[in-house]
C-alpha cells in the first residue's frame, strides 16, 4: 500500500494496478464509484431524475394543453349549433329531430361524466402516461373525423354525434390522468401551484369554447371541429415523445356494477328529457308521455341504487382521487355517495 504526495493512503484498483479503485481518495476527497457522479460521469437515472429539471414543466405544459382541449370541446358546439345544423341541412326543432339536438349537446358531457373515474382507475392499473397518450390519440382521431362529415340530414347528425362520443372518450382519458401525471412529476412543494395552473386551464376551456365556437361558426361550421385537429395530432406526438412513466402502478379491479349502474341511470334521465321536450298527444311538449315518466323514474331509481353499491367499495386509488377532487391535500369524503363518486 503506497502513499500519495499529500500523505493520503491510496489503495490499488482492481487487478492490482496503482490506479485508485472504489473508495479511493484524490487530493483528500473521496471519489464515487467508477466516477459516475463525477464531473465527467453520466447523470443519474430513475424517477428522481425525471422529477427534476425540465421534465416537470414538460408534463405540466402537455397536460394543461390536454385539459384545455378536452374542456373547450365540451362547450364549443353550444353557440355554433345553428350553423352546424344548417350545414348538414337538418332542422333540429322539427318534431322527431329534437333528440339530435340534445345528443349533440349532451353526448360529450355524458360520456365524460360516466368514464372519467373508470379511466382514472385504468391509469392506476396500466400506467397513467400510457392512458393519457392513448387518450390524446383517440381525441385526435375524433377531431379529424368530425369536420369531414360526408352526410346530410339525420345521417349527418348521427355522424357528428358518434364521433363526438369517440372524442369524449379521449377527452375523459386526458382529464382523468393529467392530475396524476402532474402529481408524479412535481415535488410536494410545487405540486399545488402546478395543479392550480392545470385547473385554471380546465375552467377557462369551457368559457373559451363558447367564444371560439361562435367566432368559427360565423365563418364555416366545419371550422368548429377542424380547430381541434392540429391540437389532437400535435399533442399526441408531443406526449408520446416527452412524457415518461414516473408513478407506480396499483393492482386494482374495475367496479363494473357501479359504473354500469351510473351509466344506465344517467342515460335514462337524458332519454326522459329528450322525449319530454318533444310534442306528444296534441301537446307541444311531451311531459304527459308515460315513457317520459318511466325513463325519468327508472333513471333516478337506478342512481339511488348506487348508495348500497358505494357502501361496499374499497378505498380509492391515486388517479381516481385526483380525477374527482382535483385538489392536492384534500381527503376524499368517505360517505357512501362520496365514495361512489370516486369509484372506478
Amino acid at each position: 500500500m503506497g502513499e500519495s504526495a499529500n500523505g493520503q493512503s491510496q489503495r490499488p484498483g482492481p487487478g492490482g494496478s496503482g490506479a485508485p479503485g472504489d473508495g479511493a481518495v484524490s487530493n483528500g476527497q473521496p471519489r464515487s464509484a467508477a466516477g459516475v457522479n463525477g464531473p465527467g460521469g453520466p447523470p443519474p437515472q430513475g424517477p428522481g431524475r425525471l422529477r427534476g429539471g425540465h421534465y416537470k414543466w414538460l408534463a405540466l405544459s402537455n397536460t394543461t394543453i390536454g385539459i384545455l382541449a378536452a374542456t373547450v370541446n365540451g362547450s364549443i358546439v353550444i353557440i355554433s349549433l345553428p350553423a352546424i345544423f344548417r350545414g348538414i341541412q337538418l332542422d333540429p326543432l322539427t318534431p322527431g329531430n329534437v333528440s339530435y339536438l340534445l345528443w349533440m349537446l349532451m353526448g360529450y358531457l355524458l360520456v365524460s361524466a360516466v368514464l372519467v373515474v373508470t379511466l382514472g382507475r385504468l391509469g392506476d392499473m396500466y400506467g397513467r402516461v400510457r392512458m393519457y397518450n392513448l387518450g390524446f390519440a383517440i381525441f385526435g382521431l375524433g377531431a379529424l373525423a368530425l369536420p369531414f362529415d360526408p352526410f346530410h340530414g339525420p345521417s349527418g347528425a348521427l355522424w357528428l354525434i358518434g364521433w363526438r362520443v369517440v372524442q369524449a372518450v379521449g377527452g375523459s382519458m386526458l382529464m382523468a390522468n393529467s392530475p396524476a401525471i402532474i402529481t408524479d412529476a412535481f415535488p410536494p412543494d410545487q405540486r399545488g401551484t402546478a395543479m392550480g395552473i392545470n385547473q385554471v386551464a380546465g375552467i377557462s376551456g369551457s368559457f373559451f369554447g363558447l367564444i371560439l365556437g361562435g367566432v368559427l361558426a360565423a365563418v364555416d361550421w366545419r371550422l368548429v371541429f377542424l380547430v381541434s385537429v392540429p391540437i389532437g395530432i400535435g399533442g399526441t406526438i408531443w406526449s408520446y415523445l416527452s412524457l415518461r412513466e414516473v408513478g407506480t402502478r396499483t393492482k386494482a379491479r374495475i367496479d363494473w356494477l357501479g359504473n354500469i349502474t351510473f351509466a344506465v341511470g344517467l342515460v335514462g334521465i337524458l332519454v326522459g328529457i329528450t322525449y319530454g321536450i318533444q310534442p306528444y298527444g296534441g301537446h307541444t311538449m311531451g311531459w304527459t308521455n308515460p315513457l317520459v315518466y318511466g325513463t325519468l323514474a327508472g333513471g333516478l331509481a337506478v342512481l339511488a341504487a348506487l348508495w348500497p353499491i358505494a357502501q361496499r367499495r374499497p378505498g380509492l386509488t391515486d388517479a381516481e382521487t385526483l380525477a374527482l377532487r382535483r385538489q392536492p391535500g384534500q381527503p376524499v369524503a368517505e360517505t357512501g355517495s362520496g365514495r361512489f363518486a370516486a369509484a372506478g
